[in-house]
């Protein structure tokens, strides 16, 4: 786990109430009002990814941030490479960790890397992102993780 997750996994692991100083009560409670609102805060995505590592599921989130950079990639060169890295890691059969998406969207991914654009993985992206909203995220919002730290940042804030 990244060093950025440590203290999520010190929080949950030891009871510790030590928290970023900018992680706010009011970002927390926005979590549980749409999937969208945790992937969009500054911390969500972070404490999200630590929890589906600690499900041992976190290729979707990775995916989906992998998918995001990669968005973002100008270079012909550096798309051309990240996209083979892409569908090594995530898209191949059988590979490391592999996600869950159609055969149709797999083949068009496939033939699309030859010569990748900048969404080429754009509908994997959102067959990934509606498996973690339909089914991760609400085992999230239930998750001791989750409840602890929103109890941590409130008894903080009194």
């Amino acid at each position: 786990m990244s060093r950025q997750n440590c203290w999520i996994c010190k929080m949950c692991r030891s009871g510790s109430e030590r928290l970023p100083s900018n992680l706010t009560l009011e970002e927390v409670l926005q979590w549980a009002q749409s999937f969208e609102n945790l992937m969009t805060t500054k911390y969500g995505p972070v404490v999200y990814a630590a929890y589906l590592k600690m499900e041992h599921s976190d290729e979707n989130i990775k995916f989906w941030m992998a998918c995001e950079t990669y968005r973002k990639t100008a270079s012909r060169w550096s798309r051309i490479s990240r996209a083979k890295k892409l569908y090594k890691i995530y898209i191949q059969p059988q590979s490391p960790r592999e996600i869950n998406i159609d055969s149709s969207t797999r083949e068009t991914i496939i033939k699309n890397i030859q010569e990748p654009t900048q969404t080429c993985f754009e509908e994997a992206q959102k067959i990934v992102y509606m498996h973690m909203e339909m089914d991760s995220y609400p085992r999230f919002l239930k998750s001791e993780m989750y409840q602890k730290l929103l109890k941590t940042i409130q008894s903080n804030n009194s």
